[in-house]
């Protein structure tokens, strides 16, 4: 075996050994698309006092790190996004609702004197405050005398020999507990009874309550030793969701939710299984195709093949990317694509097969390689430039596709370039495939070559009709778009779009009618693929979400969420605008880079020609209805 031969199969057998080692020990990070779960983009706002930069939007992801902690969420993940935004994942979590209340909330916690109770048309003077308290009834409270920033730790607790129901546990630091101590000893000067002796707990402008300091405690004197309970009438959710709260300090400043998306784990299986179905079926196909076509070159490719997509799920993994729903669509969809650059390779052998015959099968296909290298080398270059825009100047699931698309197209490079060349070389040189050409799939140039060869068509005889052709599907392609409009998808408009699962069959029409009773008469509401029920409007709270559900289930039985998905019209139109800065800088750069390595005349030509077919995909789009999204962006 000479030098090359050898190195080659170093290489091919050590990219195999690590691939297949990290594929069985380690698991691969699965998007909450794809596992169940909620996710939730926050955007922090200016305050009157702070600017909400990075460094304070920093701050808010470590307030906002131990308040989901204390969800006991399984392995949540917070990410800083930028300078101003927050991505929290909750892996599991299928009620919203929960961590709106918690994480979304600013909780400023503060502890006021009261001064007495409020007339009903009083006005409060300067530093003060009118309030309701816990009974509805309105008091006068001081300036705060201590900040939720000087507690430590907060805790639900229960005490039944005390006979008290749930109740919270405050700790102070050092200098919190001095300024409640201060605080509790001026209110123990009023007498019992006195609405002055009584100490206001605020929670984001609302007395969560307001007892009296104990009588036990004398004037001057206050409570002492570094913490207090709150009592009132708290269950034990509402207890530990104000611990939660308490113990997770205050935001420094407050977060908009502007992205939410809740998945159900049922939708996760189903789309893992789909998308395992469409990559085995996909390389069956692309393998059935070149077994038939090449033979025992084609056999041997799609060896390669399957190899390719072991190596892409490795990389994936040691990249730790996240796999998402699109990120699957990008990998099936690089399956096809896998198999050009043995394509080129073979149809290049079979030419210098029959021009040089004497060669021989090992000098042909070495001389395929050669020959088809540059070509490959320049349509893969040119989908990675595609890929790596989508990643750096996209966001959203668009993102995801950019990075396995990428992946995918390394993975093939080294799959045709380098593993089926192994496999192709070794075959090749056998004795048996010596003596009898045929099987080799290159020793002929195939039918449709040969009849091409034979009739020599001449397409470009009827330039002048293509041209024709090309424009009026041109023009019927942007009337579509002009008189009919797009049907932009809900990241790229804003929204709120629930999917509802259901165990009985539902009329559409009667689930129309739930919906616009329900308050949402211009709802588009739709029956899904898989006979799920899909409400997509403008606003939508999550009560008025789960009142549909529960109008759903009078008619459909059991009713399951499967999808729920928030997107704020700002983020919407910055991820159109995302999405289409990337696809033109994309179109440019592909047309710089053609230029680069042919002719300017060339790359134009090519770049409108692809840019026509984006035209034409869109126009069929907008005649038939069917929604623009950003996955829709990444393909085109």
């Amino acid at each position: 075996m000479s030098r090359a031969p050898l190195v080659r199969a170093i290489v091919t057998f050590g990219i195999l050994a690590a691939a297949l080692y990290f594929a069985i020990s380690t698991p691969i990070k699965l998007g909450l698309d794809l596992r169940g779960g909620t996710q939730i983009v926050l955007e922090t706002q200016d305050s009157p006092t702070t600017k909400a930069d990075r460094e304070a939007t920093a701050r808010a992801l470590e307030v906002l790190r131990r308040r989901v902690d204390a969800l006991g969420v399984a392995e949540p993940g917070l990410t800083q996004s930028g300078d101003r935004r927050i991505i929290v994942e909750l892996p599991g979590l299928q009620d919203p609702r929960e961590a709106e209340r918690v994480i979304g909330r600013t909780a400023q916690l503060s502890f006021h004197p009261v001064l007495g109770i409020a007339q009903p048309n009083e006005k409060p003077k300067k530093g003060e405050q009118i309030l309701a308290d816990e009974d509805g009834q309105r008091i006068k409270l001081g300036p705060a005398a201590l900040t939720g920033e000087g507690v430590t730790d907060a805790q639900a607790r229960t005490d039944p020999q005390r006979g008290v129901a749930w109740f919270v546990v405050v700790d102070f630091n050092g200098k919190g507990g001095g300024a409640w101590t201060k605080l509790t000893a001026d209110a123990a000067c009023a007498p019992p009874g006195d609405p002055q002796r009584r100490v206001a707990i605020v929670l984001d402008n609302r007395v969560i309550s307001s007892p009296q300091v104990d009588p036990s405690v004398g004037c001057r004197v206050g409570i002492t030793g570094g913490s207090t309970e709150i009592t009132g009438n708290f269950t034990m959710e509402s207890a530990q969701q104000l611990a939660v709260l308490i113990k997770g300090g205050a935001l420094p400043v407050p977060v908009k939710v502007i992205e939410q998306r809740t998945v159900g784990p049922t939708l996760g299986k189903e789309a893992i299984e789909a998308s395992a179905k469409a990559c085995v079926v996909g390389i069956a196909l692309t393998g059935l195709f070149i077994l038939l076509v090449y033979r025992l070159m084609g056999l041997l490719a799609t060896i390669a093949l399957a190899c390719y997509a072991l190596i892409s799920y490795a990389t994936l993994i040691v990249l730790g990317a996240t796999l998402t729903l699109p990120g699957l669509a990008g990998f099936v969809l690089a399956v096809g694509m896998a198999i050009d650059a043995n394509v080129l390779v073979f149809e290049r052998a079979r030419e210098e097969y029959a021009s040089a015959s004497q060669r021989g099968l090992p000098g042909a296909l070495t001389r395929g390689y050669s020959g088809a290298w540059t070509a490959i080398i320049d349509s893969n270059v040119t989908t990675l430039l595609a890929a790596g825009l989508l990643f750096f100047l996209a966001s959203g699931p668009v993102r995801g596709f950019g990075v396995t698309l990428s992946v995918g197209v390394l993975a093939s490079m080294i799959s045709a370039l380098v593993i089926a060349r192994l496999l192709t070389d070794w075959a090749v040189k056998r004795r048996f495939v010596r003596k009898h050409p045929a099987i080799s799939g290159i020793a002929k140039l195939g039918r449709v070559r040969t009849w091409l060869n034979e009739h020599g068509p001449d397409l470009m005889r009827h330039r002048k009709l293509w041209v024709a052709i090309t424009a009026l599907v041109t023009v019927v392609a942007i009337t579509g778009i002009v008189t009919r409009g797009l049907n932009l998808g809900l990241e790229f408009t804003g929204g709120r779009l629930v999917e509802y699962s259901t165990s009985r069959p539902v009329d559409i029409d009667q689930a129309r009618e739930v919906v616009a009773d329900a308050g949402f008469p211009r709802a588009v509401v739709q029956e899904s693929g898989d006979g799920n029920i899909s409400v997509r409007t403008g606003q939508m709270t999550t009560e008025q979400s789960l009142e549909i559900q529960r109008e759903l289930g009078e008619l459909g039985g059991k009713v399951t969420k499967e999808r729920d998905e928030l997107i704020g019209p700002s983020l919407g139109n910055e991820l159109r605008i995302k999405a289409l800065i990337a696809l033109g800088v994309a179109l440019l750069a592909q047309m710089l880079y053609l230029a680069v390595r042919f002719r300017w005349t060339f790359a134009l030509s090519a770049v409108l020609a692809m840019f026509h077919d984006i035209i034409f995909v869109t126009g069929v789009f907008a005649w038939l209805g069917k929604p623009i999204d950003g996955v829709y962006l990444a393909a085109a």
